[in-house]
């Protein structure tokens, strides 16, 4: 995986970014964490320029999360379910995941599609619920652009930082994501905690 990835990067340059991040998006087990990271590696060595980098790699998330954003609008969350639990496998995919990413949607409505995809094993599945609930097409690509230019920064950051250990990137995200994670259960707790109290009076 990993050969490919830099073959095709080396051979395509930044279409070959936008190319791997929409196959991602689409193809779940290809791991953005190795691509953007790569991408900011060479960063660090003088073979590409930071903002190239990052247009390439938003674009190409924004693009591969429209066809699940479509899947979502055309089938329904019970079709999806029932495709998911026969297929998913192949794509690493499985109903727990699929349920996840509806109950982030369900608690913070379309802000949901911005955070979700700062977060690992719930960015690229965010667009199924998105479209099972109808969000119009604006101001989803819009949350998507924003958050995938976050993500998509931060992992060619880390890659630019970490140099040729940019595999490693996993143990520079994963506090990122958990104070993200904290800072978003804590609003969700304030905004549970204001209703309450505003039902009450």
């Amino acid at each position: 995986m990993q050969d490919w990835i830099t073959n095709l990067m080396t051979s395509m340059g930044y279409l070959g970014i936008g190319l791997l991040m929409f196959l991602e998006n689409l193809f779940p087990p290809i791991p953005s964490e190795l691509i953007m990271p790569l991408a900011g590696f060479n960063i660090a060595k003088g073979k590409m320029a930071f903002l190239p980098v990052i247009a390439a790699g938003t674009i190409g998330t924004v693009l591969g999360a429209l066809p699940w954003y479509y899947l979502g609008c055309q089938l329904g969350e019970e079709r999806i379910k029932k495709l998911v639990d026969r297929h998913g496998k192949w794509l690493r995919i499985s109903v727990r995941d699929v349920e996840r990413a509806k109950g982030w949607f369900d608690r913070s409505g379309h802000f949901a599609v911005l955070i979700g995809r700062l977060i690992p094993g719930v960015r690229t599945l965010i667009s199924l619920p998105a479209g099972m609930a109808k969000m119009p097409i604006a101001p989803f690509i819009l949350y998507s652009t924003v958050g995938t230019a976050l993500w998509v920064s931060l992992l060619a950051y880390g890659g630019y930082v970490l140099g040729d250990k940019y595999e490693d990137i996993e143990h520079f995200i994963a506090p990122f994501s958990k104070i993200i994670l904290g800072l978003i259960l804590g609003a969700a707790l304030v905004w549970l905690l204001r209703k309450y109290l505003r039902n009450r009076n």
